[in-house]
């Protein structure tokens, strides 16, 4: 998973080193753990995971992703009711524990009605069977229950991939329902899950979410996410080199690019002071090598890498170039310091890895 000569050591190295905490931090069940070492992220998220999954069969680890697809299945099968008693009753999680109950968070007041995972999962699992991974009668079935949940759910507002503004439509929450749903009606040749992500895109391209050429992050903001590259990669719901993609990315490197050269999620972010994310930068990184911008990429890729701790591990974030110093402590005091080795981080240095090998 190496690009040759084009790569040094260093990069090599943590390539292995990703594959190693991916495989760590996979529990017999199949389902990743967000962080090993951050009390608070002891979970299994639907949206970390599935792209934790997709990196493992980029990086030829189908039994790995295979796995975890079982996982979310029968966690999907065991806690999807029949939704009698109203929309609220049959809100699913974002995120499950490590055996697939529900979680629970005692007194903390985090936010869990998410629908961006469940388009992921049923993105990814189509990219699975693509790459060769079997679907049996099991998966296709709760494939087709998580798409009639989300055609039935799609038009709420609901929290974004940060867990937050639950109130809002979020555009790149709408993208992952968009490409879950067509993946599905793939999957099941089911016109009618096809017909209504085709409703979906005309909403994606409306003034709400496209605003003079480029996408903005949600329906009542006119500022741009890192997150919105997804619309790109690895949903391609919108073309990488599609003027409106276009325009966002660059939104997005002029106005999210740190001080230190690494990528943040938005503007006036608080979270441990809003700094450089390692997942975001190597987003960053893949966006610029499948434009053939190898330079841009392996400055991303340089970046990650110089993130890592000494044994290898990457942080959720830097908080070197903070936008508020004054928030990075009250989150230390409160959960530690940052997530460190965040499984996502490590999935996605493997996808970049994998993108700069094909350059």
């Amino acid at each position: 998973m190496t690009s040759g000569g084009s790569r040094d050591d260093l990069g090599n190295g943590l390539a292995a080193h990703s594959l190693a905490v991916l495989r760590e931090g996979q529990h017999p069940s199949g389902a990743f753990v967000a962080c090993p070492g951050y009390p608070i992220y002891q979970y299994a998220w639907l949206r970390d995971g599935s792209f934790c999954a997709y990196a493992m069969d980029v990086s030829g680890e189908h039994d790995s992703a295979a796995a975890f697809h079982r996982f979310v299945a029968s966690t999907i099968r065991r806690n999807l009711g029949p939704g009698t008693s109203g929309e609220k009753e049959r809100r699913l999680p974002a995120r499950y524990t490590l055996t697939g109950e529900l979680e629970r968070l005692g007194e903390e007041d985090w936010p869990n009605f998410q629908l961006d995972g469940y388009g992921t999962w049923l993105w990814t699992l189509r990219d699975h069977r693509t790459r060769g991974g079997t679907l049996d009668t099991g998966l296709l079935d709760t494939a087709g229950r998580t798409a009639d949940y989300l055609a039935g759910m799609c038009h709420l507002p609901c929290y974004d991939c940060w867990e937050e503004s639950g109130d809002r439509r979020h555009t790149s929450t709408l993208a992952a329902i968009i490409a879950g749903l067509e993946a599905a009606a793939d999957l099941l040749d089911r016109q009618p899950l096809m017909d209504r992500a085709a409703s979906l895109r005309r909403e994606l391209d409306s003034p709400a979410h496209l605003r003079d050429g480029g996408y903005v992050k949600h329906d009542a903001s006119g500022a741009v996410d890192a997150s919105l590259l997804w619309l790109s990669l690895p949903f391609g719901v919108v073309a990488a080199d599609d003027p409106r993609m276009a325009k966002t990315a660059e939104r997005i490197g002029a106005e999210l690019t740190g001080p230190g050269g690494g990528i943040r999620r938005y503007l006036g972010d608080e979270f441990y002071g809003g700094g450089e994310w390692t997942l975001l930068t190597a987003w960053w990184g893949w966006y610029r090598a499948v434009l053939q911008d190898a330079r841009g990429a392996r400055e991303a890729a340089r970046w990650v890498e110089a993130a890592a701790t000494e044994r290898g591990d990457l942080p959720e974030q830097l908080t070197d170039h903070p936008q508020f110093g004054d928030r990075v402590e009250p989150w230390e005091r409160k959960w530690g310091p940052v997530a460190t080795p965040l499984l996502w981080s490590h999935a996605m240095y493997l996808v970049l890895d994998d993108a700069l090998a094909r350059l």
